[in-house]
């Protein structure tokens, strides 16, 4: 599908992946910039890269390729249902599962779009006519997690209204390197992308801030080392808790990308761990005019190190 419009923005030098992504939300970012990449995108009648930045009245031209939505496949795998009616699908992922398949890659399959797309069997919305879940928000893949689907455009609405509106709440339990003393604490820091690596957000000198507010409350502490803690957010920016965790030097233990790889590793062949020590435990909303807990259950290798039951409560 081509598409033709002219540019409206007040601010200058906006970056044209991020314009457009922000435009057409139902596609990534890093999807918009593989369209770049692949020079489907044309600024003033000229081919351009993803670090080109655009201005109010710039004319843009692109194709999205939406055939390759065609080649998404129903597959039958078991899911973790946590909750589901006619509206939306509650599940508990596991780790190491993608959420969606990439359309340039060879991971078109096993993801959990392909399951969803099998246990609906034709009862979702469809973007150009090809049948989709609405997956409401998306984390890490090795993070597990309770993850809403919306089954429908009225759900679909609701869920991102009340979102936007901060009317929800995410609970997520972390093992993280050292001993918290202090029990109950708050993140507020701005969050952005790094400066010198795109592949990772940061408090320092971010690009693009926004603002991030994190709760915490201490659970237990491990074998006097670690410390398990319950999170809480109020906004839900990429990489929240690990920025903000690794940030105050606590980071989730085998967190890769935002601690040191020896430490990390130390603790992960400890507990024999094989994914960062995050689970998003539940999610708080109104839903059919009364509040609603949606709980997923922690996986097993979070729970052999835990050991204990513990209480939850924020």
């Amino acid at each position: 599908m081509r598409y033709n419009f002219c540019v409206f923005i007040e601010e200058k030098n906006k970056r044209v992946d991020m314009y457009l992504s922000a435009l057409f939300k139902d596609f990534s970012r890093s999807y918009i910039q593989k369209i770049i990449d692949k020079w489907q995108v044309f600024v003033n009648n000229r081919q351009i890269n993803k670090n080109v930045k655009i201005k109010n009245k710039d004319e843009i031209s692109f194709e999205i390729i939406v055939e390759k939505l065609d080649e998404v496949l129903a597959e039958k795998m078991p899911l973790d249902i946590i909750f589901e009616d006619e509206n939306i699908l509650v599940l508990n992922k596991d780790a190491w599962i993608n959420v969606h398949p990439v359309p340039w890659e060879w991971w078109n399959s096993g993801t959990l779009v392909n399951w969803v797309l099998y246990h609906c069997k034709n009862n979702l919305p469809s973007i150009w006519g090809v049948e989709r879940p609405w997956i409401i928000h998306r984390l890490d893949k090795d993070t597990t997690w309770a993850i809403m689907i919306a089954k429908n455009d009225k759900m679909m609405n609701y869920l991102s209204e009340t979102i936007k509106n901060r009317e929800v709440w995410k609970y997520y339990l972390a093992i993280v390197t050292g001993i918290l003393t202090k029990d109950n604490f708050k993140i507020e820091s701005y969050i952005g992308r790094d400066p010198y690596d795109r592949m990772k957000m940061t408090t320092k000198n971010p690009v693009n801030p926004k603002l991030a507010i994190t709760y915490w409350k201490v659970l237990k502490h491990i074998d006097s080392k670690y410390s398990l803690i319950m999170l809480k957010l109020e906004t839900w920016r990429t990489h929240q808790i690990r920025v903000h965790l690794a940030s105050i030097w606590y980071p989730i233990i085998w967190d890769k990308t935002y601690w040191n790889s020896k430490i990390n590793k130390q603790a992960a062949t400890l507990y024999q761990l094989k994914r960062q020590a995050l689970h998003a435990y539940f999610i708080e909303i109104d839903l059919y005019w009364k509040k609603h807990k949606f709980v997923a259950p922690l996986k097993e290798d979070m729970k052999r190190i835990i050991k204990d039951e513990i209480k939850t409560e924020f």
